[in-house]
């Protein structure tokens, strides 16, 4: 069981000017990243969810500064800055990796994924071995195989994407278009199991209110193809990773129920669980990524 530890909310975000850079994959496909904490840091790519962007980074900027951490945020395909891919396959997440790596000059680095970013850390894993120190999966979706208990709100995302692409689209606009007239709360309670005022603070609410605007601002097509892909085969080899992977997940997570994961990390012969007892989607995510940048005890 992991340490309570969780994030200094008064101080999650206190650059609100990033440095931001874009670059190109598969051709002149725009590739657009965020960087948090100092140039100089242990570098650490961090992939956020399904709908994100970029900007969720910024709940972690004062600790990469306080850890000496270099957090690179790439918004992936079709979301926030970055221009559309509907036809990528799971598979091409290591593409997108290996350009934020390449770009930003970076050898080797330790990859952090929350909840729909999962995919494509495995993905990147297993293509970029050399490149991959560490694999951190928190909240992280599993390969459907594992997923027994999927939330019928999910698998009807998923069928949306899968049959009526259009449509999850234009409900995907409506609801940004909701969370521009709605407080910080409505987004927040998407990913939270009670009262999001009880579970984060004001700050992080707002935060993740803009990420998910940030998400769905120019496209939603980057959010139709990774629902689609959540009932897809992952055509990743993942017996073919060696880096250490570890998984961090709460059991009062509503969105990625915590049994299908003890399966696939069960499964992955580097992969370790650690369980927060009492924590959520968002709060896992709050309380985990201290622990792994190393502001708060871990287990050894």
């Amino acid at each position: 069981m992991t340490a309570q530890t969780t994030l200094d909310a008064d101080r999650s975000s206190a650059r609100t000017d990033p440095r931001t850079a874009t670059t190109t994959v598969t051709g002149d496909r725009r590739l657009a990243y965020a960087e948090y904490g100092p140039f100089t840091g242990d570098p650490v790519v961090f992939l956020h969810g399904t709908p994100g962007s970029r900007r969720l980074a910024a709940l972690f900027d004062a600790l990469a500064r306080d850890t000496d951490h270099r957090i690179v945020a790439p918004d992936r395909p079709g979301y926030g800055l970055s221009a559309p891919w509907p036809d990528r396959t799971i598979a091409d997440g290591s593409r997108v990796v290996r350009a934020v790596l390449d770009h930003a000059g970076v050898d080797t680095a330790r990859i952090v994924a929350f909840s729909g970013g999962a995919p494509s850390a495995f993905a990147a894993a297993a293509a970029l071995p050399d490149r991959t120190a560490r694999v951190d999966v928190v909240a992280g979706v599993t390969p459907p195989e594992y997923a027994a208990e999927r939330p019928a709100v999910q698998r009807a995302l998923s069928a949306l994407g899968s049959t009526a692409p259009p449509a999850l689209g234009a409900l995907l606009r409506a609801q940004r278009w909701v969370a521009t007239r709605r407080g910080p709360s409505f987004v927040a309670s998407q990913y939270t199991t009670g009262d999001p005022s009880d579970a984060v603070s004001d700050r992080a609410a707002e935060l993740v209110r803009e990420d998910f605007l940030e998400a769905l601002s120019r496209h939603r097509s980057g959010a139709v193809t990774e629902f689609r892909h959540a009932a897809a085969d992952w055509d990743v080899d993942l017996g073919t990773i060696d880096a250490p992977v570890r998984f961090w997940h709460g059991a009062d997570d509503a969105n990625v129920p915590i049994g299908g994961v003890r399966r696939f990390a069960a499964a992955l012969r580097t992969a370790r669980l650690e369980e927060f007892d009492d924590a959520d989607h968002l709060q896992t995510l709050l309380r985990a990524v201290p622990a792994i940048l190393g502001a708060g005890e871990s287990p050894a």
